[in-house]
């Protein structure tokens, strides 16, 4: 009796906090995804607007974190093997201004783009809570993967399942 007592004003306090604090609570998948901006690593600024059209992928990682840097590879071959088909990939470091030499020189190795937490609007994302964390945001600007709950590691196997249906449900852009 005493427990349930403290459990419950304890779950209103929880959910109060997460209420009332502004980036607390994450994207709700199946929900429209707010605008948000990241900085690129060449200096432009990419807009979710943008995106319109694309099935967008925005891997948040960080040099330092190991799970990030296995599945980098894995993002390329999946990004190599769907770009045409109208797939958008962003990498967005989490790095520290000190580790930016770093995260430059890794990004080199793959082609998709490469954006700089630090310098990013991305609160639309919630807490960023841990890291890898990766969403995926379909053509309609609708969020279908929440990288901010589950597992938190991609490969192949999981992009495949995941990210190609919806490339399969609409036509990509036409760019001039």
């Amino acid at each position: 009796m005493i427990a349930r007592r403290c459990f419950k004003p304890a779950c209103l306090a929880a959910l109060i906090l997460v209420l009332a604090v502004p980036g607390a609570r994450a994207l709700e998948e199946g929900k429209p995804v707010p605008y948000f901006e990241i900085a690129l690593a060449d200096g432009r600024l990419f807009r979710s607007s943008e995106a319109r059209g694309e099935v967008l992928v925005v891997n948040l990682w960080a040099t330092w974190c190991t799970y990030c840097r296995e599945e980098m590879p894995a993002l390329e071959t999946y990004y190599q093997r769907h770009k045409a088909e109208g797939l958008r990939m962003i990498a967005v470091s989490m790095d520290e201004a000190g580790d930016a030499a770093k995260s430059r020189e890794i990004m080199r190795a793959y082609s998709y783009q490469a954006g700089v937490g630090r310098a990013s609007n991305l609160k639309v994302f919630g807490r960023i809570w841990r890291l890898p964390m990766t969403f995926v945001i379909d053509r309609n600007g609708i969020l279908r993967r929440d990288g901010s709950t589950g597992d938190p590691k991609v490969d192949l196997v999981l992009l495949e399942k995941e990210v190609t249906p919806l490339l399969k449900a609409g036509e990509p852009p036409r760019r001039p």
